[in-house]
């Protein structure tokens, strides 16, 4: 699908989240049996009755528009009705189509921290005020990204979040949460922009990881920023994947299958139309995603850098930017082999870390370790989400917008070769390499002809990891924080840990043996 198809398809589904001409919107309190999304389409049918200019709720006051980029601008109108946006001394006007769609671009725009009005005039007059100009991320995932600071059901709050939501005032700051569909929705806490304070975090739920990204991205900058948050916890990946992207051979059929779920809304496309498609074309610089929890829960390894490779296509072609960042999370260290219902043996884990890897290394791309940032390993919603956001931030920085003063990738294996009874090492972005105990380098396994890992001693020499067993006379492969609790400690100048790697590429066996899971390798 090209980027023409991709944009239109999505200019289409964002009807789908309208906001009246007429008053600013009021999200009711909904009962367990109402539908969130059936009430956005009441909305926007009663918009249509009413035959007014209405945009997307993704414009409204306080919002931020991103800099340097041209700002698609769009919405609904009686078909034929003039409409003309005005910003910052720009004005464009175009006439809606048949169908009462219209939409305009406006030319890139100049950071800027001053209050401004957008208008719209059609018939009637939208007027959003407190518009500011800056930096603007879309961030999205299952609950390790939507985790809020506070406590949850289920999970424990974000370590020092009393303090850090206290302490949360930067009203240059906007945040928009988009709600979950199956969740009680009231107030404004969800579909308005909100200057950050600590009331906005309270009010939203906000995700602490974005929270913090931003916060990073906002202080070293010095501009605006927006973060629209889209996450859904305990959610596939299938589900926020386009149909378009099914189209690689190897997933052609997977967009009809069903999985189990608790709740409806997150079959395979579905969270893609309701909480990701009605938000492009707004302009943005990239993507965060934490996502994968509920693909490794059930073994599903093998196929997720080709399904996650066609996510990050479809969804920059649904905003029509093909450089557009994407930054990823590699999961959190999780004892997933002792949960009694869960596929996976010791070294699925990192098998899954291979895969997110693969899909993460393209230009504009990247991805965080986490392998450091975790103290209860039967825990799958770690509480450290500052160190997440800040690495994501450190990412942003160095490769979207250049800046050579931060450092965002820790030791990352190079080359290898063997050398007598040892195994010699060499990394990238391992300037300063140390450990982060002052130990000797901990997490390595050596093997030889045999395909047999036995524990390796290693130890730093010259800016390279020298590792050896005496149980393996003739090392031929090595890996590197093999394991689903990995005890590592190997980290650059940064402070940034090591990535989990192995030489080697002889089949993985991640699946256990037993009649439900019949066993796979890769």
């Amino acid at each position: 699908m090209n980027a023409r198809i991709a944009a239109s398809s999505a200019f289409q589904n964002s009807k789908l989240l309208f906001r009246p001409a007429i008053t600013k919107l009021q999200i009711p309190v909904l009962n367990s049996k109402a539908s969130l999304f059936g009430f956005i389409l009441l909305t926007c049918s009663i918009g249509s009755l009413l035959a007014e200019v209405r945009c997307p709720v993704l414009f409204g006051d306080h919002m931020v528009l991103q800099r340097e980029r041209p700002v698609p601008v769009w919405g609904e109108a009686a078909p034929g009705e003039s409409v003309t946006v005005e910003f910052d001394g720009q004005s464009k006007t175009t006439a809606a189509d048949a169908d009462g769609h219209w939409k305009v671009a406006l030319e890139p725009l100049v950071a800027s921290d001053a209050p401004r009005t957008l208008t719209i005039r059609g018939t009637n007059t939208l007027t959003y005020s407190d518009v500011l100009v800056g930096e603007v991320w879309f961030c999205s995932g299952q609950s390790n990204m939507e985790k809020p600071f506070g406590p949850r059901k289920g999970q424990r709050p974000v370590d020092n979040y009393e303090i850090e939501v206290a302490t949360a005032n930067y009203p240059q700051l906007r945040l928009f949460q988009v709600p979950r569909t199956d969740l009680k929705q009231t107030g404004l806490g969800v579909f308005h922009w909100l200057p950050c304070s600590p009331e906005a975090l309270r009010t939203s739920d906000f995700s602490a990881a974005a929270y913090y990204f931003a916060q990073q991205i906002h202080q070293t900058l010095g501009v605006p920023v927006g973060i629209i948050h889209s996450s859904f916890g305990g959610t596939r990946i299938e589900a926020w994947m386009p149909r378009e992207a099914y189209a690689e051979p190897s997933l052609q059929g997977l967009e009809t299958q069903r999985y189990f779920a608790w709740i409806k809304g997150v079959q395979p496309t579905e969270l893609f139309k309701t909480m990701v498609s009605p938000y492009a074309p707004y302009a943005i610089r990239g993507f965060l995603w934490y996502q994968g929890e509920a693909n490794c829960l059930e073994g599903d390894v093998a196929l997720y850098a080709t399904k996650q490779t066609a996510l990050i296509k479809s969804w920059r072609a649904a905003w029509n930017i093909e450089d557009a960042s994407f930054y990823g999370v590699l999961l959190a260290p999780f004892d997933y082999s002792k949960w009694k219902k869960v596929p996976m043996t010791p070294e699925g884990l990192p098998a899954f870390w291979e895969e997110q890897i693969k899909a993460l290394t393209a230009p504009h791309t990247g991805y965080v370790v986490t392998t450091d940032l975790v103290a209860n390993f039967h825990d799958i919603h770690p509480t450290n989400k500052r160190d997440v956001g800040l690495r994501l931030a450190r990412l942003a920085l160095a490769d979207t917008y250049g800046r050579s003063d931060f450092v965002a990738h820790g030791p990352t294996f190079a080359s290898g070769q063997t050398s007598g009874n040892s195994f010699e090492l060499s990394f990238t972005h391992a300037e300063g390499l140390r450990t982060r105990d002052g130990l000797a380098p901990s997490g390595f396994s050596v093997a030889g002809a045999d395909r047999v890992f036995h524990a390796a001693d290693a130890k730093v020499e010259s800016g390279s990891i020298i590792v050896s067993s005496p149980q393996v006379s003739a090392p031929v492969a090595v890996r590197y924080a093999w394991h689903e609790t990995p005890a590592t400690n190997l980290v650059n100048a940064a402070g940034l840990p090591a990535v989990p790697f192995r030489t080697d590429n002889w089949p993985l066996s991640y699946l256990r043996l037993t009649e439900e899971t019949p066993g796979a390798t890769k």
